[in-house]
């Protein structure tokens, strides 16, 4: 099966931040982000290296190394020295994801890297067109019910959390839905707004100019709260289905790393994240700043683990390495 972007991730050049000195005197770390697609990732990544390089005293960065739904850039600081050279930037869901889709896993998240900071959240929302006669996620499942021709989906790749969402949702509602994947969410925004696909399930941020533009409706998100981008918005949960399909970037070092280093990395990336500045330019696209220490990653890796490995098993989906 053909891979396609795993998850929103990021685009451009590299960036060099440096501090205190020359890079032989103030180190230097290489942070990896391994998607070339969408601007996400890639705001997140610059903002974060360029407060961080001062208070870590270190030459900082940013590289887009990209490919296999996100492999080459984790399968590069997996096997890169344990020195604080390099860093790992990257989605959630493709540090638990990946090892459950492929048919012989790459590398094993608690084994092959260690944990630095939780980073920020982004959210997923299910739109429907405006052809559907419907206000509300309750209504939405009345229609579904009585229209059985009319179920085809959107989500932006296969094996992501829009994918697996649906497969839950599927299952929930207790309506057979057809999923159609595509490369990314402008398409599928594309699709809505001409009346040629019912729903989606996509990132908020991407879906939130056309809702505001009447040009498609959010009737649902899937976090375990409303979003401070769309309040009005009910949650699933509050729907009546069981399902919260947030997703987070976080950051990782390769195992074995010096934990002090870990721990200094991770303190800087939350300070830099609680700056007002760095707050206002990421909410702007759609991020939530969280920041945590090695123990916060840990545990929402070890929570979204145990929630989607059943829903994905369920699905026997599986991608060849």
């Amino acid at each position: 099966m053909d891979r396609r972007n795993f998850i929103a991730g990021c685009l451009g050049l590299p960036l060099l931040v440096q501090a205190g000195g020359s890079q032989s005197q103030a180190g230097l770390t290489k942070m990896i982000f391994p998607f070339a697609a969408g601007a996400g990732g890639d705001t997140l990544c610059r903002l974060i290296a360029q407060e961080m390089a001062p208070a870590l005293q270190r030459t900082i960065v940013v590289e887009n190394r990209t490919g296999g739904d996100g492999l080459i850039g984790i399968k590069a600081v997996k096997g890169a020295s344990a020195d604080g050279s390099m860093v790992l930037v990257t989605t959630g869901p493709t540090m638990y994801l990946l090892p459950m889709v492929e048919t012989t896993p790459s590398f094993d998240t608690a084994k092959d890297f260690m944990p630095v900071s939780l980073l920020a959240r982004f959210e997923f929302a299910l739109v429907i067109g405006p052809g559907i006669d419907a206000a509300d996620f309750k209504s939405f499942a009345a229609w579904l019910k009585a229209h059985p021709d009319k179920t085809s989906f959107g989500v932006p790749s296969n094996g992501t959390i829009p994918h697996f969402a649906g497969s839950k949702l599927e299952k929930d509602l207790g309506i057979p839905l057809s999923r159609v994947p595509y490369r990314g969410s402008a398409p599928i925004l594309n699709d809505l707004v001409g009346g040629h696909l019912p729903f989606g399930i996509t990132t908020l941020a991407d879906a939130l100019p056309q809702h505001r533009a009447k040009g498609v409706k959010i009737i649902a998100v899937a976090s375990a709260e409303r979003s401070p981008f769309a309040p009005d918005v009910p949650t699933l949960k509050e729907s009546g289905i069981d399902l919260v399909a947030d997703a987070w970037y976080g950051m990782w070092l390769p195992a074995g790393s010096p934990p002090d280093f870990a721990s200094k990395l991770g303190a800087a990336a939350s300070a830099a994240l609680a700056r007002p500045e760095v707050k206002e330019k990421l909410t702007a696209i759609g991020l939530i700043p969280v920041g945590s220490n090695a123990d916060g990653l840990t545990k929402e890796l070890a929570a979204n683990t145990a929630f989607w490995q059943p829903i994905v098993k369920a699905t026997g989906y599986k991608i060849e390495n």
